[in-house]
């Protein structure tokens, strides 16, 4: 299988087990918008910690799930490599999203902030 996820607490973990292209990106998707529908998920969590490619469905995917979830909750990013984290830096994603060293990291910082999803803890805007 090339990703898992899980609903917790009003979060969704989506982690990928492979790169993330245009064909993985439109399965993740469909699966993530029907998830945050079914189970009223306010925040996202993707762990990119097995991830060494993202091509630019990736930064869409990574994008257009903001733009349905900015206003309830947030979306966070674990573990990028650091040719993943050079193009959420070019993409400007750094700026919408929190990026967390350990998935739970990430999950405490969701459940721990629920007013202020992922807020805090995260690192935005690296420099290189």
């Amino acid at each position: 299988m090339n990703y898992y996820y899980m609903a917790m607490r009003g979060s969704l973990v989506i982690g990928l087990n492979t790169d993330l292209d245009h064909h993985l990106a439109d399965e993740i998707r469909e699966v993530i918008d029907e998830v945050v529908e079914e189970r009223g998920i306010r925040s996202i969590i993707f762990d990119f910690s097995k991830v060494t490619f993202m091509d630019s469905s990736g930064i869409g995917l990574i994008m257009g799930r903001y733009k349905k979830m900015h206003r309830t909750g947030r979306i966070a990013i674990v573990s990028p490599c650091r040719n993943v984290e050079r193009i959420l830096q070019i993409s400007g994603l750094y700026k919408i999203v929190t990026v967390f060293g350990e998935l739970g990291e990430a999950i405490e910082s969701c459940e721990v902030h629920d007013d202020q999803i992922c807020a805090g803890g995260g690192r935005n805007n690296a420099k290189y």
